[in-house]
């Protein structure tokens, strides 16, 4: 795994998915995974509070690697998720 300066995945491809609720979410990392190659990675930002769970169970079922999931540190709780592709 290629990581950057502050130890995080690489990114290849991001989506902003603040402010929609389960399973927008899921829905749309799903569909930019699909447009992703084998080994790239997708960061998905979120501030659904049951996203955490959500993404890691969508992860054991598809396949695909959750990397991290990290906290960010705005005003609203929000938590960014980095999955590799299968």
């Amino acid at each position: 795994m290629t990581e950057g300066a502050s130890g995080l995945p690489v990114v290849d491809e991001q989506i902003d998915a603040r402010g929609l609720n389960c399973p927008l979410p899921i829905l749309r990392a799903k569909k930019a995974l699909a447009a992703l190659e084998s080994g790239q990675v997708l960061s998905v930002l979120t501030t659904d509070p049951h996203a955490v769970g959500d993404f890691q169970a969508f992860c054991r079922q598809t396949g695909n690697a959750l990397l991290a999931q990290q906290p960010q540190g705005d005003v609203v709780a929000s938590v960014v998720h980095y999955i590799r592709r299968r």
